[in-house]
C-alpha cells in the first residue's frame, strides 16, 4: 500500500508540474516591460520570431549563464517551435529564481496570444 501511495504522489506531482509549464491558451497581456524570450536556435529565429524578441537558445551550453544576466523580476513570455523547449526553459529559469514566466507555446501561438507580429531577419 505504501508503495502505491508513493507512486501516486509522484505521478500527481509530475502531472501538476508539467501542467504549470504548459503553453497558455488564453490571451497574454504584454506591457512595455515584458520580455519576449525565444528559446529556439538562431536558424529557427531567423525564419520568423516575435517582433522585439530576445533570442537565448535553450539548447546552447551558455543558456543558464545568459539567462542569469536577465532581470529575474521582469515578466517573460517564453516561446519556441511547439511549447516543449519553452517549458524546459521555464523550468530552468524557475530554478534560477525567475517567477513571472508565461509559456507562449509556439511562435505562432505566442503571436496570436500576444497580438505581436512575427517578423523575419
Amino acid at each position: 500500500m505504501r508503495r502505491t501511495f508513493g507512486a501516486l504522489a509522484l505521478t500527481l506531482t509530475l502531472a501538476f508540474g508539467l501542467a504549470a509549464c504548459a503553453p497558455s491558451t488564453e490571451p497574454i497581456a504584454v506591457d512595455e516591460g515584458t520580455v519576449l524570450l525565444d528559446v529556439r536556435t538562431p536558424g529557427e529565429f531567423a525564419t520568423g520570431h516575435l517582433e522585439g524578441a530576445l533570442l537565448v537558445d535553450v539548447q546552447a551550453a551558455d543558456f543558464d549563464a545568459r539567462v542569469a544576466e536577465l532581470d529575474p523580476d521582469a515578466a517573460y513570455v517564453v516561446y519556441c517551435r511547439s511549447g516543449n523547449r519553452s517549458g524546459q526553459a521555464i523550468a530552468r529559469m524557475e530554478a534560477l529564481g525567475f517567477t513571472n514566466l508565461t509559456n507562449g507555446g509556439s511562435v505562432e501561438s505566442a503571436s496570436a496570444a500576444t497580438g505581436i507580429p512575427i517578423v523575419t531577419g
